[in-house]
């Protein structure tokens, strides 16, 4: 497996952060004071692109996709799993807005934690912004690596890359439940309904994968590798 943690595409690889870790308690005690639980059903969204955001959201259980719109059109971004965070790049006193949609793929339970709080706790623990920096960092690389796969994969290399991504990322197993459509699955590889479904026949055609129903099982890790790799 650890020749496909390069694979970084759909999400980023590590998701839970250490930036709690190295807070004193004193100052876990004030997170813990201005955070609330929120649980969200599928396809209901809990932040919105532009709207104003005074938490930042932390991902507890479930799925969500971040997304960038322009009104007419939608580009997702990355999967958003436990351990992951929304709204970090609005910390910032000149942007106190989200710059994209989140939405839960699934029934999702997220933690919302002023995001005054986490200002006064990077002013007064460097450890904790430093944390957060590597964060933002990941979710940069992140970023690339999908555009570029858009932007220069054939549709084998597409679902190659996204089916990896969630194996190593996200699931972290080579068997694991997809709770996401052919639609959207499409829609986090760039790619029609139809040649998703395509592309997976000929995956199981190939042996590199095996599906009963929203199982899928990857086969040949070295195989969908190199299928990511030269597609």
């Amino acid at each position: 497996m650890s020749e496909t943690k390069k694979v970084n595409s759909c999400t980023i690889f590590k998701q839970d952060c250490d930036c709690f870790n190295v807070l004193t308690k004193e100052q876990m005690q004030i997170v813990e004071d201005n955070q609330v639980i929120v649980e969200y059903e599928k396809d209901e969204i809990f932040a919105r692109q532009g709207a104003f955001a005074s938490h930042i959201i932390v991902i507890e259980e479930g799925l969500a996709k971040v997304t960038y719109e322009d009104g007419h059109n939608n580009l997702v971004l990355r999967i958003s799993t436990p351990g992951s965070f929304i709204g970090l790049s609005s910390i910032s006193d000149q942007n106190r807005l989200f710059g994209y949609t989140a939405k839960a793929y699934i029934k999702t339970k997220v933690k919302l934690i002023d995001i005054g709080i986490f200002i006064s706790l990077i002013k007064e623990n460097s450890l904790f912004g430093l944390e957060l920096l590597r964060v933002m960092s990941e979710i940069s690389h992140q970023k690339n690596a999908r555009f570029f796969g858009l932007m220069h994969r054939q549709s084998y290399g597409k679902l190659a890359d996204l089916l990896l991504c969630m194996s190593v990322n996200i699931f972290k197993e080579k068997a694991f439940i997809l709770p996401l459509t052919r639609k959207q699955i499409g829609e986090l590889a760039g790619m029609s309904t139809e040649s998703v479904i395509r592309t997976f026949k000929n995956f199981q055609e190939d042996k590199l994968i095996s599906i009963e129903g929203k199982k899928i099982t990857i086969l040949d890790m070295e195989g969908l590798v190199k299928v990511f790799e030269t597609g």
